[in-house]
Order: structure tokens, then sequence, then C-alpha cells
């Protein structure tokens, strides 16, 4: 049973927040848009946040928004939509003392899972009084010309196709079946030549690889407890001992907690360069980035974000608590 914050927190404060939300209508379920947006504004005027809204057209580039409500002295932007769209505001942030909360109202919503955010609108909009501030650790890939941040992850190679068609082969589409097949058949390994921190030269061939700074990715799936988005690093697995039918069987069971297996190697470092021969495909939190040639390096920029999170995090120590005092309203 959840429990409802919002019930408790209407009486509670009484200095008002200002905050830019920035609202994706084409999130989750569109149908469904207008209603979430009318709940979200009622639950922030209980809790006595004075939002000014931004509804997210498509194809829309969200930085120029971000950075007029932070010059215009705002310093919480809220945003309700996917974890694409919390994606879109990260590089606007960064090096501001302004804070993002998250009211998840999209797909898989694995970024506010990460963080701890779980409830509904009620209680993701309570959190924002009564959650915890946190600093966290972003990425940036660097991909020829290309610049991408990301929070979750990279992946390269067969992963960015093997876990979407498990997921979905898992929850009744069979049809995926063929896909996943075809997949396996049609794969062939790269040769992967990485330099960590400058210093630490590893060769190794590979299927697939994951880059990751959040313990939970894409369908909810953790590769491992131990990976940690503000420890300062990132974690770099390589698939390199597994064999198709290994990778397969790994993929599906893997899907119900994180497995153990000789055949993924585990290292952490500050920075990353990768090539790959033949070159993989690359994507930075499931966007196409391009292919892994001799120009992809990756790099965390530790504890460079301020978010609101969940009240209770497995393995987290104490982060400050509750925002109002920087960011309530003048008198």
């Amino acid at each position: 049973m959840q429990l409802h914050l919002s019930s408790k927190l209407k009486t509670g404060f009484h200095r008002p927040i200002r905050a830019k939300l920035i609202f994706n209508p084409g999130s989750g379920q569109p149908g469904e848009s207008p209603q979430q947006l009318v709940s979200i504004l009622s639950e922030m005027q209980n809790q006595h946040i004075l939002p000014e809204v931004f509804i997210v057209p498509p194809d829309s580039q969200l930085e120029d928004v971000v950075h007029s409500a932070i010059k215009s002295g705002i310093k919480l932007i809220v945003v309700a939509g996917g974890d694409g769209t919390i994606d879109s505001v990260v590089g606007a942030m960064l090096g501001s003392d302004a804070t993002l909360g998250i009211i998840p109202t999209g797909t898989r919503n694995n970024l506010a899972f990460n963080l701890g955010i779980t409830g509904d609108i009620p209680n993701s909009v309570a959190l924002l009084r009564q959650g915890r501030r946190l600093k966290i650790d972003v990425g940036r890939a660097h991909c020829g010309h290309s610049r991408y941040w990301f929070l979750e992850g990279v992946a390269l190679g067969l992963i960015s196709d093997l876990y979407p068609m498990a997921d979905d082969f898992q929850h009744g589409n069979l049809a995926q079946i063929g896909g996943l097949l075809s997949t396996l058949i049609s794969a062939t390994p790269s040769r992967l030549r990485m330099i960590l921190d400058g210093h630490k030269h590893l060769d190794t061939s590979a299927h697939m690889m994951l880059i990751t700074n959040m313990p939970f990715l894409g369908p909810h799936f953790q590769i491992s407890p131990k990976v940690s988005f503000k420890d300062g690093r990132l974690d770099v697995f390589t698939f390199s001992d597994m064999g198709k039918l290994n990778m397969l069987s790994y993929a599906m069971l893997s899907l119900g907690g994180p497995l153990e297996d000789a055949g993924i190697k585990h290292y952490r470092a500050r920075h990353i360069k990768i090539v790959s021969t033949p070159q993989m495909p690359v994507l930075a939190d499931g966007i196409l980035a391009g292919q892994g040639s001799g120009s992809l390096s990756i790099h965390v920029h530790p504890r460079a974000l301020t978010v609101m999170v969940g009240t209770a995090l497995t393995g987290e120590s104490s982060a400050t608590p509750a925002i109002d005092s920087k960011l309530a309203v003048d008198g």
C-alpha cells in the first residue's frame, strides 16, 4: 500500500516556492495528459508551489526554457514526463544552483525509479516539499562531433537490441522470439580497445558493453547492486566470454534480478575511451549517438546535478533534507 504524503503536507508549509513546470503531454499515454496536468497543478496548489507551466511541443529544445527560468530566479525545475524529457534538461541545469524535481508520467520512468520516486502524482508532488536534495553524477558521451549528456548509461552493440526484445517477450509479446533469434544469429563480436582513466589499457572481444551511472537500466534491470550515481565514477561492464545462447539466457533471467556471471568483467573509471572494430552502435540513455569509432569517449561529471529524490534510497547515506529554506519565495 502506497503512503500518500500530500494530505499530511497540505497544512505544514506556508512559504510558497516558485517552480518551472515542464510538462510533456506526449509521454506515457497521451490521452491521460489533460487529467495529469490538472492533477499536478492541483497538488502543487495544495503544496504552495507556484508553477510557471511550459507545455512541451514535439521536437522541442528545452535548454533555452530552462536557462530562462533559472535566469529569472527560479530554483526548482520540475519535469513531468519520461526519461527522455528529463535527459533533455540536464545540460542546461549543470553549473547552476537549481534543483531538478521529477513527476514520472512516462512509460518506463526508470530514472525516477532509481531516485526513489515511485508513487503517483500526489506522492511525487509531495516529494518536492518532503523529499531530499541529492547531488548526483552525470555522464557525457563524445561520439564524433556530437555530445550527449546521460544519467542512466551508454550501451554498445547487441545489448541495445537484446534487452528490449527480451523484456517484451517476457511480457507476452511472443512475436519477439523471431526478432531475438534473428538478432542473435546475425550478431558478430567486435574487438574492443579501451583506455580507462588515461593509463589502464584493455583489449577484449565482445558482442556488447555497458557503461552505467544508475543501478537500474531500461526495464528496471539491475546489472549490479554495486553501481552508484554519486561515487564520482562510471561502471564499465564487458560481456567478453559469453556465447550467444548464454547471453540470451542471461538477458531473460536477469530481468528478475542481478546475476553473477564469470563472462562479465566489471571496471570503474572516470574517463573511458573506446575503439571498436567492427564499429558498434552507441546509445546514450536510449538515444542513438552513432557508431563506436575511435573518437568515442565517455566522462563523468561528479555530483554535478542537484535532484529532489525519495526519502529512502537503498545504500544511500544522508542527503540535504527538505528544500523550502532554499527555494521559498521571500516574504
